[in-house]
C-alpha cells in the first residue's frame, strides 16, 4: 500500500472514530455540556498525518456536534452564530494543534504530541467561550441568574468539562501516538 493510501485509510478511521466518540460522548456529561473526547483522535490524526488531517478531523468533530443535537440549546438563540462557533472550535483546534506539532517535532515528537494535546482543547474551549460572549451573552446572562455571566460561562459552562478534557488529551494522546508510532516501525521490519 502506498503513502498516500495509507494516509487516506488512517484518516477515513480517525473521521469514523471522531463520530462515534462524539455521539458516545454526548451522554456523558460534566456540568452542563457533554465532555469531548474526540480531540484525542484529532491530536493523533495531526500527529500522524498532519495539520490537514488534523482540521479534518476538527470539522467532522464539528458538524457531528451540530447533527447529533449537542448544540440544540444555542441553535435556538442564533443559528449563524452556533454554526460559526462550532465550526471554527473544532477545525480551528485541529488544525492549530497540528501547527504546533509541526513546529516541535522536529525537537521532540512525544513533546510535540503533549503541546498539541494541550492547545486542541484550550483552542476547542477557548472559541466556545468567545462564541458565547458574541453571540450568547443576552442568554447566558440569564442563565447565570444573579452570578457573573464570565464567571457563569467559565465555572458553570467549560469548568469541570476543560479540565477533563485537557487531563484525558494530554495523557492518552501521546500515548496512543507513541503506540502506532511503534506499530509502524516494526511494521517496516
Amino acid at each position: 500500500m502506498n503513502k498516500n493510501t495509507k494516509k487516506l485509510v488512517g484518516v477515513a478511521l480517525l473521521t469514523a472514530i471522531v463520530v462515534v466518540l462524539q455521539l458516545l460522548g454526548s451522554f456523558i456529561k460534566f456540568g452542563t455540556f457533554s465532555i469531548s473526547l474526540v480531540l484525542i483522535p484529532i491530536v493523533v490524526g495531526t500527529a500522524l498525518y498532519g495539520i490537514g488531517a488534523g482540521a479534518w478531523l476538527g470539522l467532522a468533530f464539528s458538524v457531528t456536534v451540530l447533527l447529533s443535537g449537542d448544540a440544540a440549546l444555542f441553535l435556538n438563540i442564533s443559528v449563524i452564530g452556533t454554526v460559526l462557533t462550532v465550526l471554527i472550535k473544532g477545525a480551528g483546534a485541529g488544525a492549530l494543534s497540528g501547527v504546533v506539532y509541526k513546529a516541535l517535532e522536529r525537537f521532540n515528537k512525544y513533546a510535540a504530541t503533549v503541546v498539541a494535546a494541550i492547545i486542541c482543547p484550550v483552542v476547542n474551549t477557548g472559541v466556545f467561550l468567545i462564541g458565547c460572549r458574541f453571540f450568547f451573552f443576552d442568554a447566558i446572562k440569564e442563565m447565570a441568574g444573579d452570578t457573573n455571566p464570565i464567571t457563569f460561562m467559565f465555572v458553570g459552562l467549560v469548568g469541570l468539562n476543560f479540565i477533563f478534557e485537557l487531563v484525558v488529551n494530554m495523557v492518552l494522546s501521546p500515548v496512543i501516538v507513541r503506540i502506532v508510532n511503534i506499530g509502524i516501525k516494526e511494521n517496516k521490519l
